[in-house]
């Protein structure tokens, strides 16, 4: 019964002792050359300041959602692509009408100015 799981310990054992490896040898032969500039604190697109629970801008939320959005598009036409022959004219004009209606959506948020920022 336990031989069965001898593969998955030895593909573990060894994935991580790769890991190890790789990540040691980035941490030793790499350069290290720090300024303000790679140690400052970045979030959000602008400097953090005063306390950790401030509020943040609308702007960066709606960014997030949009790019959520934008990705579930991509994330769903990969797999719509490779069955494309197989799904006929159905699927086709099925992910016509999404496309359409995100596209829409897009429209709609560059109109009203959400992808720009200040």
């Amino acid at each position: 019964m336990l031989s069965n799981y001898l593969p998955v310990l030895i593909f573990a054992i060894i994935s991580l002792a790769m890991a190890v490896v790789v990540i040691g040898l980035g941490y030793f032969l790499g350069t290290h050359r720090p300024d303000t500039e790679k140690l400052s604190p970045y979030e959000c697109g602008f400097e953090s300041f005063e306390d950790a629970r401030m509020k943040f801008d609308v702007r960066y939320y709606l960014v997030a959602i949009l790019f959520i959005i934008f990705d579930l598009e991509i994330a769903f036409l990969f797999p719509w692509a490779i069955v494309l022959d197989q799904i006929g004219l159905f699927g086709f004009v099925s992910m016509a009408i999404f496309l359409g209606i995100l596209v829409v959506g897009f429209i709609y948020e560059w109109k009203k100015g959400a992808l720009e920022w200040e």
